[in-house]
């Protein structure tokens, strides 16, 4: 966390918790979700306008980086100085990059270390990491699907719907607080 953070935390500690303004999609990117496309439906409904905007502000995604936790109910959030945003996930609160050399690093630049390989029904792959549960790009698929056949990565089935509970996180904050 940037030290930045830590002091306005300190100086307003009571600021309250910011809830459906902000989602990571499955490919790792993230979205501001104003009014308008919190009123089109939950992040992960695939309903048309629900993401919001599509961040491409560098500094502020590397903020959004180096301030990005969970909390103790497994809620994901980025520490907005003083405020909490917690984080709308379209499936998981991680989203894998996997180098051909098996490297495995989240959308935030951090390195992870495997644990476990999951395949849903629907063929999405998801590793289990010492930094938690994460999809797969769907760009490196082969690299996991390589791992798999060589013999370096096992893989298990899961149900998508069973991610959250099983793997500790929260899909919707902002559903969590109705």
């Amino acid at each position: 966390m940037d030290d930045i953070v830590r002091q306005a935390m300190a100086k307003w500690p009571n600021v309250p918790d910011c809830f459906g303004w902000l989602g990571l999609d499955a490919r790792g990117h993230w979205y501001m979700r104003d009014d308008a496309a919190q009123a089109s439906g939950g992040f992960s409904s695939g309903l048309l306008g629900a993401k919001g905007s599509l961040l491409r502000h560098e500094k502020l995604i590397d903020f959004i980086h180096r301030n990005y936790a969970c909390d103790a109910k497994g809620q994901w959030f980025f520490q907005n100085g003083p405020q909490r945003v917690y984080v709308e996930l379209e499936v998981t609160p991680w989203v894998w990059r996997i180098s051909e050399q098996g490297v495995i690093q989240a959308q935030t630049g951090a390195h992870a270390n495997y644990l476990q390989a999951w395949v849903d029904t629907r063929g999405h792959v998801y590793l289990q990491t010492d930094l938690g549960i994460g999809l797969v790009h769907t760009l490196d698929v082969e690299q996991v699907a390589k791992a798999i056949e060589d013999g370096l990565w096992a893989v298990k089935d899961i149900d998508q719907s069973e991610l959250a509970q099983t793997f500790g996180f929260v899909q919707s904050p902002l559903a969590m607080q109705a």
